[in-house]
């Protein structure tokens, strides 16, 4: 596929090398010339200096004969603008990125007006991810499939869990719980098990099943299932409005800590219900005077990614039972901050860069089926994915134990007719079906491509 990018700051370039990873040609358009050739050289790719916003330069980087133009510039009114413009060049899709709150509710005015396919909102989705782990701490991620009726939920194995120690196979029966381990994450290695595996402390497992059946397995293993009462968010921007705006709606109590007074008084203005601490929340004499000690949930959103890993060390020595959320812009320490354990991380941009991938991998699919969900899992070491099945395909009504699968693949979850079902041997999939397949490969673009 032909794509067009404007703008090549840190969510450009990740979804940059996202598309690329998927053997797209991209060209990539920037005001600055040093960025456009650092991520041009990068990734052997065209690129182009300039404003992305003249016909000009949208025409010099071949707007005219592209799939589809993707606006990531800093600037919402910009990408607006930007798409706006290569929708009468003759570019038939296009996606903004668009991140000002003030923004949310006018939307999808802004998308039929425009014609735009796709918005794409880093902070707000980030926001999301963050209040959906603060209604159930014990979880490190969670994503959903089937429009929220199915969940899957990424959680660390202690010694005091009765997984420790446990083969897989015995866990249906030992935990009365039919929900499916679909990954397992150990010393920075992915699997996807079998029956035989065992768990051990310290691994990072991924389940799915409904979220009445998820319940029930973290009860049986013996996890906290109590949603925070309180959070304490340092770093007031757009992440911070938007999670706020979340919590406060649903009867969580939130403190702010910015260093910015003019932020601070912003904040006050917007949030009213919370309560704004103009300070530093690098300082242990401020943090432990507004309540660190005893807070549920710690948030940390500053624009520095070492800040914000220091701050949630910090509050796991003296608050070890507060649920910690971290916010990290750049991916080469995965391994290091994997190793601090401290709880979930959020990366923006990746999430930026996995909604246009699932958006990108739609456009360029069969009619056998489609992709409704596309999730990056374990620092994007693995992907799950779910399909809805369109027509008869040589998977359509076949016993899965009869299905010859390409290798580090696995069926999840089937859902048929609104009926969950954890799959086993003799399990069909029929048309209609939503299909949750997770898999250490990349690049799958239709259900059948999990085929040998």
């Amino acid at each position: 596929m032909q794509i067009v990018l404007v703008g090549c700051g840190n969510v450009g370039a990740d979804i940059a090398k996202s598309l690329s990873r998927e053997g797209h040609n991209i060209t990539v358009i920037d005001v600055n010339e040093r960025l456009v050739k650092d991520l041009s050289d990068e990734l052997d790719l065209m690129g182009y200096a300039g404003n992305g916003t003249t016909i000009e330069v949208l025409e010099d980087a071949g707007v005219k004969n592209a799939d589809l133009l993707i606006a990531a510039t800093d600037s919402d009114e910009r990408n607006l603008l930007c798409c706006f413009i290569a929708k009468k060049a003759g570019t038939a899709y296009t996606i903004a990125r668009v991140r000002n709150p003030e923004y949310k509710k006018e939307i999808e005015f802004i998308k039929e007006d425009l014609g735009l396919s796709l918005v794409v909102n880093p902070e707000l989705a980030a926001a999301e991810e963050i209040a959906r782990l603060l209604k159930f701490p014990t979880a490190l991620e969670i994503d959903t499939f089937a429009k929220g009726r199915v969940e899957l939920l990424k959680f660390e194995v202690t010694k005091e869990s009765p997984l420790c120690g446990m083969q897989l196979k015995f866990v249906p029966k030992k935990l009365d719980s039919s929900v499916l381990i679909c990954t397992v994450e150990r010393d920075n290695e992915i699997f996807i098990p079998n029956g035989d595996f065992t768990v051990w402390e310290g691994d990072k497992l991924s389940v799915i099943a409904s979220g009445k059946k998820a319940m029930q397995f973290f009860k049986a293993a013996k996890m906290n299932l109590s949603r925070v009462h309180n959070a304490m968010i340092v770093g007031g921007g757009m992440i911070c409005v938007y999670l706020a705006n979340i919590l406060l709606s649903s009867g969580v109590e939130v403190k702010i800590i910015e260093k910015d007074k003019r932020i601070c008084e912003a904040l006050a203005e917007r949030l009213p219900e919370a309560i704004i601490i103009n300070g530093d929340g690098a300082d242990k004499t401020l943090m432990e005077e507004e309540g660190i000690l005893n807070t549920e949930a710690f948030v940390s959103l500053t624009n520095h990614d070492e800040e914000n890993v220091m701050m949630s060390v910090y509050v796991k020595k003296v608050n070890p039972k507060a649920k910690l959320i971290t916010k990290v812009h750049r991916n080469v320490y995965d391994d290091i901050i994997s190793d601090l354990n401290i709880g979930s991380i959020i990366n923006p941009k990746l999430l930026a860069a996995e909604n246009v991938v699932k958006y990108v991998r739609a456009m360029s699919n069969t009619m056998d089926s489609n992709i409704e969900t596309l999730y990056t899992l374990n620092a994007g070491k693995a992907e799950a994915l779910e399909f809805t099945v369109k027509e008869a395909s040589g998977l359509v009504d076949v016993p899965l134990m009869d299905l010859k699968l390409k290798k580090n693949v696995m069926i999840a979850c089937i859902i048929h007719k609104g009926q969950i079902e954890t799959p086993g041997g003799q399990s069909r999939i029929q048309i209609g079906d939503n299909v949750v397949v997770v898999t250490t490969e990349r690049g799958f673009v239709d259900l059948k491509d999990i085929l040998a």
